[in-house]
């Protein structure tokens, strides 16, 4: 059974950073992409940024070069470094993967405000 976890969300004030980790397990994390989105309540979820089983990342215009996703495939991890956050960034993250079917975990909250 596959289970993703996230954590590391909170309260941060703009121009602050914030770490968010995910943890998978019962699946071939090593081998396997992953996706970080994140929803704001009445909109679509967005891709923010994945990174491939080798290591190459992609993101969205409006994270790029303020946030940086990694993968640790001894830990079965995936973080996301925020940083230089804006109230445009508050939202609930999901982490994602596809693993034989497509798995979300329950997200995290983010909340940008002074």
């Amino acid at each position: 059974q596959v289970r993703v976890v996230e954590s590391g969300g909170g309260l941060v004030q703009p121009g602050g950073s914030l770490r968010l980790s995910c943890v998978v397990s019962g699946a071939n994390f090593k081998i396997t992409p992953m996706n970080w989105y994140r929803q704001v309540p009445g909109k679509e979820r967005e891709l923010v940024a994945n990174i491939s089983a080798g290591g190459t990342s992609n993101y969205a215009d409006s994270v790029k070069g303020r946030f940086t996703i990694s993968r640790n495939n001894a830990w079965n991890t995936v973080y996301l470094q925020m940083d230089s956050v804006t109230s445009e960034d508050t939202a609930v993250y999901y982490c994602n993967l596809y693993w034989r079917r497509e798995f979300w975990g329950r997200g995290t909250q983010v909340t940008v405000s002074s």
